[in-house]
């Protein structure tokens, strides 16, 4: 089953535990099926490749792997913090995300 989740590509997140704690970064790709957030520059392993018509040389090359998605949370800049994230509906019937620590308003459409 597909989950709906808060976070968004290129939202900025913080890593809350595992070896990557601590470190901030930006969301490339959700994968809804397994839970999963690719991170950039975040929790970097190395394959051995063989030589193929993308990478004639092979050799050893690193790549992004995912992580958890509830090992991240969404990193407000104005809170300076990892933070969880609302939702308001306006008007319009449109709704928004917020920061439920400061209210400051993510999405703006």
């Amino acid at each position: 089953m597909l989950r709906k989740y808060k976070l968004k590509k290129d939202d900025p997140i913080i890593v809350i535990s595992g070896k990557e704690k601590g470190k901030t970064s930006k969301v490339l790709k959700i994968d809804r099926t397994k839970d999963k957030v690719f991170a950039e520059g975040l929790n970097i392993v190395k394959r051995h490749v063989k030589p193929n018509q993308l990478n004639p040389e092979g050799g050893i090359v690193e790549k992004e792997m995912p992580i958890h998605i509830s090992n991240v949370m969404y990193y407000c800049k104005k809170c300076d913090k990892g933070v969880r994230l609302g939702y308001k509906v306006l008007e319009s019937g449109n709704k928004q995300r917020f920061c439920k620590s400061c209210g400051e308003i993510i999405d703006k459409d």
